[in-house]
């Protein structure tokens, strides 16, 4: 009894200690000068506004108010960027207005407790994300702005600057999803090659069971872990990603849990009659009226870099470039950030000269 006691204790006081350190209250860091003076001209807020009638989280962090914004949609659904934001951001928040958007039903600290995962759709997330646009025009005082989409992201990114041409500077496509079915078709041969080379057949007999795609939202995930084995995936590993995270003081003790529990539960209320959604922007999105800049990782077969190729190649732009990333897969950002962040400002640099 008495050893069973100390184990309750000592599980009690870490519970306390883990809380203590990732906190209860978020805030964000403020820039200030060499004196600890806030910068007069800087903007660092979080804050939680309403989209689509229901509030979420947003982060907005520049050092100069003057500077354009740049608005990062992240992948997922679920994925969610603020808890990284701090480590990744420095460079570029030197020279926009950065804001991270934790995307309502389903992500970090926007993933409230009873929301009703059946407005989980596409419409939805982009009606929020229309939205979110006209309020950071109106709060900052902007006409236009630079949107940043990463995997997921880029497939609201696409559309938003397909519809509403007007509201932006140029349009940035991290891992560009172009055409998903093809993409799960390439990774799938890909992979099977790879698994057949390294001569794992544990890896072939868990590949075999899931199958050949189409896939369900179920059998993508299980497809996807073994895309990440072989470096398709993500560039780091999670437990560095999650000491990274761990330093946010954006989040709460709470919000990790939220952000786990989002992650987990991905994008699967958004596919619940069997195959995930299709989205072919080569047919659907041929031409768009902004600047359009494409960012892949070479080894990326989440969204595979030979498809973004094709996209380029076809899509019609006022500008447009294709920027690889020969060391990376799926994040760029963060295997390759000091390049990554001096590309964007390249973009913002080119890009404004001619609005």
């Amino acid at each position: 009894m008495k050893k069973l006691f100390i184990i309750v204790i000592s599980l009690a006081i870490l519970v306390i200690i883990t809380i203590v350190y990732l906190g209860i209250t978020p805030s964000t860091e403020q820039f200030k000068d060499k004196e600890g003076n806030v910068l007069p001209n800087s903007i660092a807020t979080l804050e939680e506004i309403e989209l689509g009638k229901m509030k979420q989280w947003i982060s907005i962090r520049g050092k100069d108010k003057s500077n354009p914004v740049l608005l990062w949609l992240h992948g997922g659904p679920g994925s969610a960027q603020m808890s990284l934001a701090h480590h990744l951001d420095k460079e570029l928040e030197e020279e926009f207005i950065v804001v991270h958007w934790d995307q309502r039903r389903g992500a970090g600290k926007s993933n409230h407790d009873g929301f009703n995962e059946k407005d989980m759709t596409f419409e939805q997330y982009k009606s929020d994300a229309h939205e979110l646009v006209g309020y950071l025009q109106t709060y900052l005082k902007k006409e236009k702005i630079y949107l940043l989409g990463h995997s997921w992201g880029t497939q609201l990114g696409i559309e938003l600057v397909n519809d509403y041409p007007e509201d932006f500077y140029a349009y940035i496509g991290v891992s560009q999803v172009v055409d998903n079915r093809r993409g799960v078709e390439l990774a799938y041969d890909w992979l099977i090659e790879e698994i057949k080379k390294n001569n794992d057949q544990a890896s072939l007999t868990k590949l075999e069971q899931i199958g050949k795609p189409p896939y369900s939202h179920s059998q993508y995930r299980e497809f996807a872990q073994l895309v990440i084995l072989y470096g398709g995936n993500l560039d780091t590993q999670m437990w560095r990603l999650a000491l990274i995270a761990a330093g946010a003081p954006e989040y709460t003790f709470m919000d990790y849990y939220r952000l786990l529990n989002g992650m987990n539960r991905g994008g699967g209320p958004m596919h619940q009659d069997g195959e995930m959604l299709h989205f072919n922007f080569i047919e659907e999105i041929p031409s768009v009226k902004v600047p359009t800049f494409f960012l892949n990782g070479k080894n990326d077969y989440n969204t595979p870099l030979q498809l973004v190729e094709e996209y380029y190649n076809k899509i019609e732009a006022p500008q447009k470039d294709l920027i690889v990333f020969e060391n990376s897969a799926h994040t760029p950002f963060l295997k390759e950030t000091e390049r990554f962040n001096r590309n964007i400002i390249q973009i913002k640099d080119m890009t404004l000269r001619k609005n």
